[in-house]
């Protein structure tokens, strides 16, 4: 599935979940990706949606409405070091950058930020592969003042300087892959209930 290398993305639905489920701890996702130029930018966001589609956010350290969580990479950054990598935290080192050859598949593993949610029965896991930062679908919240006008997701933390992001490297097509021998997935941290 391929998607603008700075737009909204592809978004991946789990069925609904079939009774209350906890998720606590750190999510890790591998991915494997092509791009028609030599970089680009993930931004992977785990939502969770109710029963009618509609996401649940929440309160964030300053943003109010907050997905459950995120994780970034630029592709050229994608480089692990083999010592602090552990399954579920890929650990990048960043020091060197790693240009892709474009049309060439890669595998890259994606470090997504730690959560702690109990999703109800019935509601669904989605994972949003996008080329631009996350926004809330019901639109801005009012920012603080030095560190943003408007907060959309992400607070302060906003990856849209062009100066980093041209469109010429990063606004060309991106194609993620999956299927026999490219077992793209998402790990996540279920918390077995008790009995």
């Amino acid at each position: 599935m391929s998607y603008s290398g700075l737009g909204d993305g592809i978004t991946f639905l789990a069925p609904p979940l079939p009774k209350e489920t906890e998720i606590t701890g750190p999510i890790a996702a591998r991915l494997y990706v092509s791009s028609e130029t030599a970089d680009a930018d993930l931004f992977l966001v785990v939502r969770v949606l109710t029963p009618n589609m509609r996401e649940v956010v929440f309160q964030g350290a300053l943003d109010p409405h907050t997905p459950i969580a995120q994780g970034w990479l630029r592709a050229s950054h994608r480089k692990l070091d083999p010592e602090l990598t552990l399954p579920y935290r890929p650990y990048h080192t960043h020091d060197e950058k790693q240009p892709l050859t474009p049309g060439k598949v890669y595998a890259l593993d994606v470090e997504i930020w730690p959560t702690s949610v109990v999703v109800p029965a019935g509601y669904r896991l989605a994972l949003t592969v996008r080329g631009r930062d996350y926004e809330y679908p019901g639109g801005p919240g009012a920012g603080l003042g030095t560190l943003g006008a408007v907060f959309t997701g992400v607070g302060p933390f906003q990856h849209n300087d062009p100066r980093d992001r041209p469109p010429e490297t990063f606004g060309k097509g991106v194609t993620l892959h999956c299927g026999p021998g490219r077992p793209s997935h998402v790990l996540l941290p279920i918390v077995p209930a008790k009995r």
